[in-house]
């Protein structure tokens, strides 16, 4: 089943729920940005947690919707994850990295979605 744009979006931050990632956050950036049209940024309290965010996230994509990343950035000693879907960014990132680069402030312009009172 191909996903993408919205949907795809939100299927990333359930994903990410459901690993107990932080402070999760949508945005639509359509028209704002040219690298991507939706933009998930949520919170890991650890290596070991930000890590299993990542593999969760990407996992539960393939298997519901066979889907892969076009790319994912981060080592094993990284803070900052990014999973690129193309039209979707994940940005997984510990709680200081995230202070400090404010990537909500950066795309503020970008409409939050709300995908939590969404229907499956």
């Amino acid at each position: 089943m191909a996903i993408a744009g919205k949907e795809l979006a939100i299927a990333c931050a359930r994903a990410a729920e459901e690993i107990q990632a932080e402070d999760i956050c949508v945005l639509d950036l359509t028209g704002v940005s040219t690298l991507t049209d939706f933009m998930v940024v949520c919170s890991g309290t650890s290596l070991p947690h930000l890590k299993a965010v990542m593999r969760d996230v990407e996992k539960d994509v393939i298997e519901k919707f066979a889907t892969s990343p076009a790319q994912a950035e981060g080592g094993s000693d990284s803070r900052w994850m990014v999973l690129d879907y193309i039209d979707v960014m994940v940005h997984v990132m510990h709680q200081e990295l995230r202070d400090l680069y404010g990537l909500e402030d950066l795309w503020a312009e970008g409409k939050e979605v709300e995908w939590q009172d969404t229907a499956e």
